[in-house]
């Protein structure tokens, strides 16, 4: 399964200290997300990944040691759920 982000235009964001809002333009709904939320979107803005290629990704990006492909699933459920991306 791969996932999706939707385009750059269709997301506003902002950083609020530990959070990071941001407004679904489609949708209309402002979402409030912790790390590593923000930071999956930001990774899969630049086309869609796999959750293999993802956690690598996402482990270089932040030198992850203790990277977890169960949370990083749990997450990824998450941000389907509230319409964030797409998996396919």
């Amino acid at each position: 399964m791969r996932y999706r982000a939707p385009p750059a235009e269709a997301l506003l964001t902002a950083d609020l200290d530990a959070f990071t809002a941001v407004f679904h333009r489609p949708s209309g709904i402002t979402h409030l997300l912790a790390s590593p939320a923000p930071e999956i979107l930001a990774a899969l803005a630049d086309g869609p990944l796999d959750r293999p290629a993802l956690l690598a990704t996402l482990a270089a990006t932040f030198d992850l040691a203790d990277a977890d492909d169960e949370a990083l699933a749990a997450r990824l459920d998450e941000l389907v759920v509230a319409g964030l991306i797409e998996a396919a």
